[in-house]
């Protein structure tokens, strides 16, 4: 017997069928004598739908109002399930994410958990019932208000509230059949990977690959959480993401002690080295800023980025110019999130006196096309094919950003689609049949 949690995303639970269908393959698992805790995230566009009803009230809704408002997705979620889980003879209890123990900061909008205090989920679990925990949400250890987790909360939830529980795994499931090679509605060949590493998937989140969110990731690693993605539409083995030493397989569905430690696929006897490449992922959610005629002195850049640090703006990638001999001046330019633009754009323009910069300039026409793979870091060439299927294609890299296991590029965004399909063609990644996407967003 083990211990899961697992998480359903909106694609998963959009309607009423949806939400039976889920609910049964829950049962299943329970009455394989698993112990089986839920988190759930709001039905299909519930969330969209309550940030446009929030600003058609108000042109600027108050965050702590803002927050009360899109819980009420995932409590609408977590109770329908529950409903339908009664109906299949297993008790269910649902929990909003406070009642579940799930402690933040009082930062609305973006809180981070701090601490998860899971023991009414512990007792439903030792009566035998299924506990259904309300994603994306918690409570405030100082203000006692609801917070909401931000962008991939109900990812957050779901392995915050596992590594708690000390759950043998926690599986994600969504609306593709696992992680793969490339985002199938731009590669429709893309290939499945059976297994993946903490660190490579932790570059591809980072790199825009959306089924599943950076910061559970990040949790998942620090706990040593083995992570499970699958889809919930399909008996598909999915794909584990766990440390490349981890004696675990999970592809096969089937929990507890695997009979023999975990190997990569063998040939001729041999065990063969990890695969070079992990996958390719895209970006179209960056702007790019250019700060021009900056002089180039000592301390000058430390001020641009404590400007953008001051506004809470997350940096990505990073690139000056050399200096100009003749103006003793050069260029930064650095991408952010588009949503971030603005207030990027607006610190900088209060630091212009101490930068002294000639002037801004902003592009949100661009994307970030990603390779990864921990493979890369011995083996020769692989730079070199990245960029020979660029060209090919047509594509202009405006900047490069590298790391031992990611090579990033921003381009056009028009090309961010040719880009994606020439390199994932380039490393031999297509599979001979097409992926299929069950539903909408892929998370």
């Amino acid at each position: 017997m083990a211990r899961l949690v697992q998480k359903y995303g909106g694609s998963s639970v959009t309607d009423a069928e949806s939400v039976q269908r889920v609910a049964r393959r829950i049962v299943d698992t329970h009455r394989a004598g698993h112990e089986v805790a839920v988190v759930v995230s709001a039905m299909g566009d519930t969330t969209d739908d309550l940030l446009d009803l929030a600003a058609r009230v108000s042109p600027t809704p108050a965050a702590r109002e803002l927050d009360m408002l899109l819980t009420a997705g995932e409590r609408i979620s977590m109770a329908v399930l529950a409903m339908a889980i009664h109906d299949l003879g297993v008790e269910a209890r649902s929990y909003t994410g406070s009642q579940a123990g799930l402690i933040t900061d009082s930062t609305h909008g973006r809180a981070r958990i701090i601490n998860v205090t899971p023991g009414r989920i512990l007792a439903a679990l030792d009566e035998g019932a299924v506990p259904i925990v309300a994603g994306f949400q918690g409570v405030s250890q100082d203000t006692k208000d609801i917070t909401t987790l931000g962008r991939g909360g109900s990812d957050t939830t779901a392995v915050a509230l596992a590594a708690a529980l000390h759950a043998d795994v926690c599986e994600i499931y969504t609306d593709v059949d696992g992680v793969f090679s490339a985002d199938p509605r731009i590669v429709p060949v893309a290939r499945r990977v059976p297994r993946i590493t903490y660190e490579e998937m932790l570059d591809l989140a980072a790199s825009g690959a959306k089924v599943l969110h950076l910061r559970c990731v990040e949790y998942a690693r620090r706990f040593e959480l083995p992570l499970h993605v699958r889809s919930s539409f399909t008996q598909q083995s999915g794909t584990v993401v766990a440390t490349a030493e981890a004696d675990i397989d999970l592809t096969s569905g089937k929990y507890g002690p695997p009979p023999e430690p975990y190997q990569p696929t063998t040939t001729g006897g041999s065990v063969m080295e990890q695969p070079i490449i992990a996958g390719v992922a895209h970006d179209l959610g960056d702007a790019k800023v250019t700060v021009v005629g900056v002089p180039d002195q000592v301390g000058e850049a430390a001020t641009i980025f404590e400007a953008v640090a001051e506004a809470g703006i997350n940096i990505d990638v990073i690139v000056q110019n050399v200096s100009a001999v003749a103006t003793g001046r050069t260029d930064v330019t650095f991408t952010c999130p588009m949503a971030e633009g603005g207030a990027a754009m607006g610190a900088l323009q209060r630091a212009h006196d101490v930068v002294g910069y000639e002037e801004l300039r902003y592009d949100d026409q661009v994307g970030k096309v990603s390779l990864v793979g921990a493979g890369m870091r011995s083996n020769p060439g692989v730079s070199a094919t990245f960029f020979r299927a660029l060209a090919d294609v047509g594509v202009n890299v405006e900047m490069i950003s590298t790391s031992d296991i990611r090579i990033s590029v921003i381009v056009r965004a028009e090309q961010v689609p040719d880009a994606v399909r020439a390199v994932h063609h380039a490393f031999g990644l297509d599979a001979d049949g097409e992926a299929v996407v069950y539903a909408g967003t892929g998370r």
